[in-house]
This record gives C-alpha cells, sequence and structure tokens, in this order.
C-alpha cells in the first residue's frame, strides 16, 4: 500500500487521495507550469512534497532521477510517476494529462492565431522582439545545463565531440546521443551492486511490464497506422513518423529537441523557417506546460500550409499524440522498478555522458539559432565533411541584437523573471515595428 505522509508524519492510506483532490491538485499544478522544467520541478516539489506531503523527499528525488534517464520531458513524466504512485495508473494518466493539457490548448490557439497573421507589421514586430529574448533563454539554458553536466575531463571531451558532430560534420542527433550513452555506459559507470531493490508499489513482472508495453506502443502507433491505411493525409503520416522518432531519441529537454528540429525540420523537411521556429519556442515559453510543446506549434503550422484549418488542427493532435503517449510507455512499464534502475552506476554514467552531450548540442543550438535570426544573409561552405556558415555581416538586424543585449542584462546579469524579460523584449519590438512603420 502506497503511503501519504501527513503534517504530522503519520501515514494514511492511499484512499486517503480522492480522486476530486488529485484532479484538483494537479489542474493546478498544469495551469501555474510556467518557466520550463526547472520551475516546474521545483513547483512539483513544494506541492506534492511540502505541502500535500503525498510523497516524502527520497521517494520524489528517486522519481526525478528514473525521468532524467528517459527521453522526453522530465516534467510531465513526473508529474505522471507521481499521479502513479498515489492511484495507480489512472493516476498517471490524470496527472500527466493535466500537467500538458492547459498549455496545449492555450499553444495551440496561438499557433492558429500566428498562422493568420503571422506575417501582419503588428504580429511581426511583436515576435521580432521574443526572437531577441528567446536567443538569450538559450543561451540561459546552455550555461545552467553546463553547469549541472561538466563536472570532470571525460564530459568537457564528450560535450565539445557532440558540438564538432553536429555543428561542423551534421552527424545525426540520435548518433550523438546513442554514441554518449554507449561511453557513459563504458567509461563513468562502475559495477553495480545489485541492492537496490524496488519499493513503493512493489516489484513489476516480466509478464505485467510485457503487457504494458504492448498496450502502451498500440495507443502510440495505432492512429499513426490508420491514417497511412486510409491514404490522401501524407503530412500526418509524416508528422506522426517524425516525432515519434524523436520522442526516442530527444534526452535532455526541449532545448536539445530544438537542435533536432533545428536540423530536420527547418533544413530537411522545409516544414518551417529557423525564425518561425524562434516563434514557435517564444510561444512555448510564455505558456504553461512542458515546452516540449512547441512540437504541437510545428505540427500545426506544417499541417495547415498543406491542408489549412482542419488539417492543422489535425497536425496538433498527431503530433501531441506521438510526442506523449510515448511518455506514459516509459512510465507506466518502468516505474515499478525505479529504485533498482537508479540505483545502476553503469545506468547514471550513460545519463551523465548524455547530459554532457546535450551542452554541445546546446551550442550548436546557440550558434545555429543566432546566426539566422540575427542575418538575413547566410552563405554555406563545404571543405569535405566539414560544413559552416558563414553570415554576410553587412546583413546585421541591429534590432534583434539590440533586443538581444538588453534581454541578457535582465536574465543573466540581473536575474529577472522569464515572463518580464519576455515582456520587454516583445514591447520593444512593438517599438521597433512602429518606428519603421513612421518612417515608411
Amino acid at each position: 500500500m502506497v503511503g501519504v505522509v501527513d503534517p504530522g508524519g503519520d501515514v494514511h492510506r492511499e484512499s486517503a487521495v480522492t480522486w476530486r483532490r488529485l484532479f484538483a491538485v494537479f489542474w493546478r499544478i498544469g495551469i501555474l507550469s510556467f518557466g520550463g522544467p526547472a520551475a516546474q520541478i521545483a513547483l512539483m516539489h513544494r506541492v506534492l512534497v511540502e505541502e500535500e506531503r503525498w510523497l516524502d523527499e527520497p521517494r520524489f528525488l528517486g522519481a526525478l532521477s528514473f525521468c532524467m534517464l528517459l527521453p522526453g520531458p522530465e516534467a510531465m513524466q513526473l508529474a505522471t510517476y507521481s499521479g502513479w504512485q498515489l492511484r495507480g495508473v489512472p493516476g498517471g494518466l490524470v496527472a500527466g494529462l493535466l500537467f500538458v493539457v492547459p498549455g496545449a490548448m492555450v499553444v495551440l490557439g496561438l499557433a492558429m492565431l500566428y498562422a493568420a497573421g503571422g506575417h501582419l507589421p503588428l504580429v511581426a514586430a511583436l515576435f521580432l522582439g521574443i526572437k531577441g529574448a528567446v536567443l538569450v533563454i538559450v543561451i540561459e539554458a546552455l550555461l545552467r545545463v553546463a553547469n549541472r553536466a561538466l563536472h570532470s575531463a571525460v564530459h568537457w571531451v564528450v560535450a565539445g565531440l557532440a558540438f564538432v558532430g553536429i555543428f561542423f560534420l551534421s552527424v545525426p542527433f540520435p548518433v550523438i546521443i546513442l554514441a554518449a550513452a554507449l561511453a557513459g555506459f563504458l567509461l563513468l559507470g562502475g559495477q553495480s551492486t545489485g541492492d537496490a531493490k524496488p519499493t513503493g508499489r512493489g516489484s513489476g513482472s516480466l509478464s505485467g511490464t510485457a503487457r504494458t508495453i504492448a498496450l502502451w506502443m498500440a495507443v502510440w502507433w495505432t492512429p499513426v497506422l490508420l491514417l497511412a491505411a486510409v491514404g490522401g493525409y501524407d503530412i500526418l503520416v509524416q508528422l506522426g513518423n517524425f516525432f515519434s522518432r524523436l520522442a526516442v531519441v530527444t534526452f535532455g529537454g526541449a532545448y536539445a529537441v530544438l537542435a533536432y528540429l533545428a536540423q530536420d525540420v527547418v533544413t530537411h523537411h522545409g516544414w518551417l523557417t529557423a525564425g518561425e521556429m524562434m516563434d514557435g519556442l517564444g510561444l512555448a515559453e510564455t505558456t504553461p506546460g512542458p515546452l516540449i510543446l512547441v512540437t504541437e506549434f510545428v505540427g500545426y503550422i506544417a499541417a495547415y500550409r498543406a491542408g489549412g484549418l482542419s488539417m492543422g488542427i489535425a497536425g496538433a493532435l498527431v503530433t501531441l499524440w506521438v510526442t506523449f503517449a510515448p511518455c506514459f510507455l516509459w512510465i507506466f512499464a518502468g516505474a515499478p522498478y525505479i529504485e533498482q534502475l537508479t540505483a545502476q552506476p553503469r545506468l547514471k554514467g550513460a545519463l551523465e555522458a548524455i547530459t554532457a552531450a546535450v551542452v554541445g548540442v546546446i551550442l550548436n543550438l546557440s550558434i545555429w539559432f543566432s546566426l539566422h535570426v540575427l542575418f538575413a544573409e547566410l552563405s554555406s561552405h563545404q571543405s569535405g565533411p566539414v560544413k559552416l556558415l558563414v553570415p554576410d555581416w553587412y546583413s546585421l538586424d541591429w534590432r534583434v541584437l539590440a533586443v538581444g543585449l538588453v534581454s541578457a542584462i535582465m536574465l543573466l546579469w540581473r536575474h529577472q523573471s522569464l515572463m518580464s524579460t519576455l515582456g520587454v523584449a516583445a514591447l520593444m519590438g512593438l517599438g521597433f515595428g512602429a518606428m519603421d512603420y513612421l518612417a515608411g
């Protein structure tokens, strides 16, 4: 029986957490989950551990370590695991969905407005400012992840090789992640003691785990296969296949996801431009829910351009489905083994190396986006396997640079909140748009 700790330290039965209370608490977490995974995890800790006392500190931290081993949004997976601990699989579904749905509804509405009016002067000016702020947000994420991940010479080497591989050699993101995991498993992990035993809801059985995997694989892939069988929905099938692959390999959070998106969505598929990707990230930064909801924006815009409003909504729904259905698979299949898994030194070594590689990936993302947003003209130079983007310095957009400098002062020096920084950046963009209008 799962215990629930009350303020006096007594353990209550599982039924003490009513469905009504579970729904209310995770709805509140969902609508307040601004600011990226660090802020979202801190919010859940405050609510679940300190206020409600539904989870104790060791179980919460163990769950967080487990979720960081997984691809996909760790904060959403942590919410799902917490609900699973409290009320089993139905509780996990409620908690995970309530963490995602409020932000997903907002992002869909904003994506619809963006697609309808993205080229209007007022909207363009607004997003010009947001682009400048997002550049600094990505740099801040780079510094934060680097500070957490790079603690030894091996970590630095892995990060450096990851950057060289993706920036200069165009090595696919999944290959970099798999190579880093293998290196960490071999070089950073010691021998497992094998002492840890699953606790909480009890150990999992192989047959039960197999049934869980089969069920959630069917949930994940059935809509995509049906769309492919019906025919006439090529863009939806492409989105389903692409974001399903992304759901498997995107360790390291939304900023690592963006590196993969930039490599394939922009340069290979041509669904969005680099500037539109920045706009999508800006929208995701200002809404509740996981930052990976930027994928919903991509799905809507890509499908909208292929078939209008209804196709755009379908594209957003397909993208959401294949992005988050795997998260439930990872949690429900792995949660019974969580304490045992997180005690394995070699798995921890693989996670450390993946996190170090993500530093190099985010550095690539920072430079790639900076070049595309700050400069109107770029040229590509190839020398053997090495590919390099070179900006035309005369095409520098000084307005984006000015917004970026102000955002850097607010975020990195003055440590202002993300929302206030984005607000100032948007106002600066509107100001520059007004100047252009008056000058014209």
